[in-house]
């Protein structure tokens, strides 16, 4: 297991109290090995792994979508994920 790249990305938890609701930012990283692909709660297998894209939105970062055979995972990024995503595709395709 040898690491291939690795982003940053971030998880908004939203709490509610009777007075108010506020977002904490969770920071997290993904990151690709050549035998997987390993987020904070979940774990890939390279083999169930499609590709990767990204959307753009308003200059401030975007959503990384991890495409598997279980459906599409989103990931909120807040700088281009493009270094990671030809990392995937130049050694997987």
């Amino acid at each position: 297991m040898s690491l291939i790249a690795q982003h940053p990305y971030i998880k908004i938890e939203r709490k509610v109290t009777s007075f108010e609701q506020f977002e904490i930012e969770h920071d997290r990283i993904i990151y690709l090995y050549n035998d997987k692909v390993v987020t904070q709660y979940r774990e890939f297998p390279i083999k169930v792994v499609m590709d990767f894209s990204f959307r753009e939105i308003a200059n401030q970062g975007g959503i990384l979508y991890l495409h598997t055979l279980q459906g599409v995972y989103t990931y909120i990024v807040k700088s281009s994920p493009k270094d990671f995503i030809t990392a995937y595709r130049a050694y997987f395709k």
